[in-house]
């Protein structure tokens, strides 16, 4: 059973989550040091920005929002991963079904017929995002969904590239903000996770949704989704078989 109040800390519900991370920046040669200051500077630019909604205090309403639409009200979620397809959201629409895009994944929403498109978009909780999803992603800050926003060693550019587009808005969207860094970083969250596909699974059970009431609609490690922008091939396919193990370590 969910619980009746907001996690505060968004802690990964598995215990080898940390380790995981650890072991896939070992992989790729990453240091740890790169996400913590890509991190601190993200939480610094958001606190910065003199954006009301991106205060501490309302980055945790914004949280305490996603927890009511998504926890308390037991509300089935479909994790849109980046090989997702039309076809895949118009079957499961007939659903009282709630969507967490895997950033550039967001676009398929756009793909719809123009009335089915914005139902769905209606139904976009959040997006789970490093910043580099395009233009399914810019379109989510345009209408003011909320972004989880994450940072790591090497999207620096992009984050700050988000922001600036959001700010831009009348409406910034919220934001939750992320960071994959053994250290505890107060105003953000570490939940686990590697890919954003993973990731937002790791997000929504760290929130307190029921693993049961969680599907994944376009999640590959097979091929390349089309939904994963410019991307070195052989090196997303590393990355993918990374994403599998973060999800069947959380029953997936």
């Amino acid at each position: 059973m969910p619980s009746s109040s907001l996690p505060t800390d968004l802690s990964p519900t598995v215990d080898a989550s940390l380790e995981i991370q650890s072991q896939f920046r070992d992989f790729f040669g990453w240091r740890e040091s790169e996400d913590h200051d890509s991190a601190r500077s993200l939480l610094a630019s958001v606190e910065d920005s003199a954006i009301p909604s991106w205060e501490g205090h309302n980055r945790l309403v914004a949280l305490s929002k996603l927890y009511r639409r998504m926890v308390i009200r037991k509300t089935e979620i479909a994790v849109l991963g980046a090989a997702v397809e039309p076809e895949e959201l118009i079957q499961v629409l007939v659903n009282p079904v709630l969507f967490v895009s895997a950033d550039g994944a967001t676009g398929v929403l756009s793909e719809l017929p123009s009335s089915t498109s914005e139902k769905a978009w209606s139904r976009l909780a959040c997006v789970v995002s490093d910043a580099d999803g395009g233009s399914g992603t810019i379109e989510a800050v345009k209408r003011a969904i909320p972004i989880v926003l994450h940072a790591h060693g090497d999207n620096r550019e992009d984050w700050e590239g988000l922001l600036e587009q959001a700010k831009s808005q009348a409406e910034p969207p919220d934001l939750i903000l992320t960071h994959q860094t053994s250290r505890d970083i107060p105003g953000m969250h570490n939940p686990g996770g590697f890919t954003d596909g993973d990731r937002a699974v790791c997000f929504l059970l760290a929130l307190g949704v029921e693993r049961d009431r969680i599907s994944l609609l376009g999640t590959r490690t097979d091929i390349v989704g089309r939904w994963s922008g410019n991307t070195d091939e052989e090196r997303k396919m590393e990355k993918l078989t990374w994403m599998s193990r973060v999800l069947h370590m959380h029953g997936f």
